[in-house]
């Protein structure tokens, strides 16, 4: 047989489900999700494998009208995507026929010439009566190779996905060891669990001016323990009181689950040490933002 492989992109408008279907692929989860919008800041890396095909997806933050040094990085990261991959998923919802972000995406789309593949998400929660009018109207705006109704919450639909996918392959190398699922190292999961629990717990705008950042990672001689020192960084010194809380009680709400998550990724026990730190303003400093990450 001959080997197949390709690099696959998945771009959209924010909280769309981008995330939520490279979890649900692999099968495991590499992306953090919430509720939240512009929850993914940096592009991730899931590697699907199967015998003699290998699918190397690029989840991407979400595009959207930037505001912020921190919003431009995370666009232009997404933007980056159509010099990359071999095949485009773009990923809208069920919803309105004229979502504006969602038809800007559009004018990226021009000048893309490889196969594209367009995904209607959330099925499962829109009422199927404006599916095929969506389906007609954006088939009329592009001429995708295929449009596809998912939900990569329940699977639905994600089967014919990968069945398109898997026929639009080509011959090529495998990209990465047949174990591998993420490129992400050990401290950028961890970060980025952490981040998740922030955005969960904590309300309104001041999970999008947190950042995280972990100090150290030490295995206990003799002990199936792991401690991980991390930190939090946020803008001002009314935002560090509100992440931790009367008594600590906010700190503690974020770190008892991410603790939890920690402990069934690594497979041992976790002591997890959050602290939180001013750094004033770093969504809107370059160099602050280099330094944390982004």
């Amino acid at each position: 047989m001959t080997f197949l492989s390709g690099y696959i992109g998945i771009i959209g408008p924010p909280n769309v489900g981008k995330s939520t279907l490279l979890n649900r692929i692999l099968g495991r989860k590499v992306a953090i999700v919430s509720p939240k919008p512009q929850t993914t800041r940096n592009r991730i890396i899931g590697i699907y494998n199967e015998e003699e095909v290998q699918m190397v997806f690029v989840d991407t933050p979400g595009i959207h009208r930037t505001r912020t040094p921190l919003h431009k990085s995370m666009v232009a990261s997404a933007l980056a995507v159509f010099q990359e991959v071999d095949i485009l998923l773009a990923m809208i919802q069920l919803g309105e026929l004229n979502d504006g972000v969602s038809l800007s995406i559009l004018n990226y789309l021009k000048g893309f010439q490889r196969d594209c593949l367009l995904l209607i998400n959330k099925i499962d929660k829109g009422s199927r009566e404006t599916l095929l009018p969506l389906m007609a109207d954006w088939a009329e705006r592009r001429a995708f190779d295929a449009i596809i109704p998912i939900s990569a919450l329940t699977g639905d639909g994600v089967d014919l996905l990968m069945h398109e996918l898997r026929s639009r392959l080509r011959p090529g190398p495998m990209f990465f060891p047949k174990e591998m699922e993420t490129d992400q190292s050990e401290n950028f999961l961890i970060s980025e669990v952490i981040r998740e629990k922030i955005y969960l717990h904590v309300r309104q705008e001041l999970p999008y001016a947190c950042a995280v950042t972990v100090e150290t990672v030490e295995e206990a001689p003799h002990k199936d323990l792991v401690k991980i020192a991390a930190r939090i960084h946020v803008e001002s010194e009314s935002q560090k009181g509100i992440l931790i809380g009367r008594g600590g009680r906010m700190i503690q709400a974020v770190g008892r689950p991410a603790r939890l998550e920690l402990e069934q990724i690594l497979g041992v026990q976790v002591y997890l040490d959050l602290t939180v730190r001013v750094e004033k303003n770093w969504t809107r400093d370059t160099r602050a933002l280099r330094r944390l990450g982004y």
